[in-house]
């Protein structure tokens, strides 16, 4: 039987490593903590997300550009749509009380984020204006100088087996672009 325990490590690409450390160290704040310097010349850099987990970046001097729409979001907030094995975004753990003040730091450091705490929801629409009862997770979502789209989560409720309850989509349920 295979057994995890969280989180390793999510290894993206990035544009350029000093503006990577400086948005994940610098305004982020995590921790760059491992560095490697790759025999092809590209770079592999650690940063400590907290909780035992790190994010990690890829650089390479002839790495393919961005694929917006298709390996990362096209446009925040807005059209979120990923191709099949694209990543989508990278949610952060946060504790709900630390929410409103990312959105004070994210706005001091210039960066664009959704205008308000998300509230999610069973709702058919999956978003309330206010939270309730009914919310499940608190989100803020923005994205990193490479475009990736990141959200800081806070999880406002446990669950259980009645929170298991769609019928899973199919590869045949697609429907052509």
């Amino acid at each position: 039987m295979i057994k995890t325990v969280g989180i390793n490590h999510v290894a993206l690409v990035c544009r350029d490593m000093k503006e990577t450390i400086a948005f994940y160290e610098g305004i982020l704040n995590m921790p760059l903590f491992k560095t490697v310097q790759l025999p092809d010349g590209g770079q592999h850099f650690f940063f400590d997300c907290g909780g035992g987990s790190s994010v990690a970046f890829f650089w390479w001097a002839d790495g393919p550009e961005a694929a917006p729409g298709i390996a990362s979001v096209k446009k925040f907030p807005f059209d979120a749509k990923t191709a099949v094995g694209s990543m989508n975004h990278l949610a952060f753990h946060m504790a709900e009380e630390e929410l409103e003040a990312s959105l004070v730091r994210l706005e001091e450091a210039g960066v664009e984020y959704t205008p308000a705490v998300v509230n999610h929801d069973d709702s058919p629409g999956g978003v309330a204006m206010e939270r309730h009862e009914g919310v499940f997770i608190r989100s803020v979502y923005f994205t990193d100088p490479n475009g990736i789209m990141l959200e800081f989560a806070a999880l406002t409720k446990k669950f259980g087996p009645d929170d298991v309850a769609h019928k899973p989509a199919t590869a045949a349920d697609r429907v052509e672009a």
